[in-house]
């Protein structure tokens, strides 16, 4: 299996960690999304246990690409928050399994084993955050543009990102504001928060 996260002693641990587990083997490690790829090419493990927060790419990203270069790796992902948008989007990106990191040892194990038999594993508190969270009625561009502009990208840094004029950002982050019930962006950016959206 490979390992992707950017924490150097957290990755070291889960390594440590995995190498214990009989029928499991740590095949390669890496820091950057950008990295899993060529490393999954050239290694060719099984499965892939990605943190969603990589710098270069980040790790939906990474596991959809994995999906997509159909070389046999299923891939988990780690979060260390369950958002409902989270599991949405991994679910979109169509991984195999989606794990707390503070979850016990054992069950990452486990949905490791599960996984490479070919089952899906969602962990059970994120799976009830997303069934619980309300729904919101924004677009999916308007939620592409609340995303950057979360980042902390101003308006002609998103149009040029996404290719739109910079008054047809402030029209989809105006609709947003109104569609969420926000005072301004911030008070919006804080409901998306606060709702597991972002």
């Amino acid at each position: 299996m490979l390992i992707a996260e950017d924490m150097y002693m957290l990755r070291k641990a889960l390594v440590s960690l995995l190498e214990l587990e009989l029928g499991i083997e740590v095949v390669a490690e890496v820091g950057d999304g950008t990295q899993i790829m060529p490393t999954a090419r050239q290694t060719r493990p099984n499965i892939a246990v990605v943190d969603i927060n990589l710098p270069g790419l980040d790790g939906l990203s990474a596991a959809s690409a994995l999906h997509k270069a159909d070389i046999g790796c299923r891939t988990i992902i780690l979060t260390s928050l369950g958002q409902p948008d989270h599991l949405r989007r991994a679910i979109a990106a169509n991984v195999h399994g989606f794990m707390l990191k503070d979850s016990d040892p054992g069950q990452l194990s486990d949905a490791i084993r599960s996984v490479a038999s070919g089952k899906r594993v969602i962990d059970p508190e994120a799976a009830l955050a997303a069934i619980d969270a309300r729904p919101h009625r924004l677009t999916e561009r308007e939620l592409q543009v609340l995303r950057l502009a979360a980042d902390g990208e101003e308006a002609r840094q998103v149009a040029a990102r996404l290719s739109l004029s910079t008054g047809t950002v402030r029209n989809y982050l105006s609709t947003a504001v109104s569609k969420l019930g926000g005072r301004n962006l911030v008070d919006a950016l804080r409901i998306m928060r606060e709702s597991g959206w972002l």
